[in-house]
């Protein structure tokens, strides 16, 4: 009868509502709760048998902002710490807002420990917030800036280049800057925001590179984006003799809730074929 099938209709669409309530809600709880860590062994040819089980912590996309202020930044530092890390890796999209806004937010990241420091690309965010004062800013609280550079550490090369979003005010990626004239028989880790970045590491002869910017989709149709827009929207692939490990990131943007892609801080531990 009619209403029976009006009672059975608004029963179905009623739980249907709440589930997606719930799911939203469980989603923004996850984010505000902070990121799990992922652990992921990533072999590299040309790391040396002493390099064996080093650990690099990588994360991307805390975007701190009005949401995700000082409280979770310590939240991801104490993660981060707690995985007792050889290097540290801050791949970009750190804040969403200037460094007047957000300095305070973002002063933990100064308690960040690792044996061989904390390094920092930008992502395309903060070249919406004032990259060269976040750069500065990041500085102060003791991390590394890899603007297009290169450090030699004991067992291989650290790399990082700038976002493409930093083209339009001529301080893009200079992959030639950055890995130019190096000793190709060591190993070279690069960091850099975007995977499209990946074809230019190719080229260039980088064994891995360190990525976030996807969010791992975040939540539908923001998966159906980043899967269109990016190479791999999350997890370890490989290119040619290139590898790329895409981490899902620390926060949120725009509402703070994930749906089928948590957040995380991921520890790499690199492996030597030689060991």
């Amino acid at each position: 009868d009619v209403h029976k099938r009006q009672f059975v209709s608004r029963v179905v669409a009623g739980a249907a509502a709440a589930a997606a309530v719930g799911t939203v809600g469980y989603g923004t709880y996850g984010v505000l709760r902070g990121p799990e860590v992922k652990r992921v062994t990533v072999p590299l040819a040309k790391l040396p048998r002493a390099a064996h089980g080093y650990r690099i912590a990588v994360v991307s996309d805390v975007h701190l902002g009005p949401v995700l202020g000082r409280g979770f930044a310590q939240k991801v530092v104490d993660t981060i710490n707690a995985t007792q890390p050889d290097l540290i890796a801050v791949v970009g999209d750190l804040v969403d807002g200037s460094v007047k806004d957000l300095g305070p937010a973002a002063a933990p990241l100064a308690q960040l420990r690792a044996r061989h420091g904390s390094y920092f690309v930008t992502g395309n965010h903060e070249y919406f917030s004032g990259a060269g004062q976040w750069v500065d800013e990041v500085r102060r609280l003791g991390l590394d800036p890899l603007e297009n550079a290169r450090r030699e550490m004991p067992h291989f090369d650290l790399a990082g280049v700038n976002d493409v979003a930093g083209e339009d005010e001529g301080q893009g990626p200079d992959f030639a800057k950055a890995l130019g004239d190096r000793d190709t028989a060591r190993a070279c880790v690069l960091l850099a925001h975007q995977p499209v970045q990946i074809h230019d590491a190719v080229e260039h002869g980088v064994d891995l590179q360190l990525s976030g910017h996807t969010h791992g989709g975040q939540l539908w149709p923001g998966n159906l984006v980043a899967a269109g827009a990016n190479p791999t929207v999350a997890g370890l692939e490989r290119y040619g003799d290139t590898q790329l490990y895409v981490s899902r990131g620390a926060g949120a943007w725009g509402p703070p809730t994930r749906v089928g892609a948590p957040s995380d801080i991921t520890l790499i531990e690199l492996a030597s074929k030689q060991a």
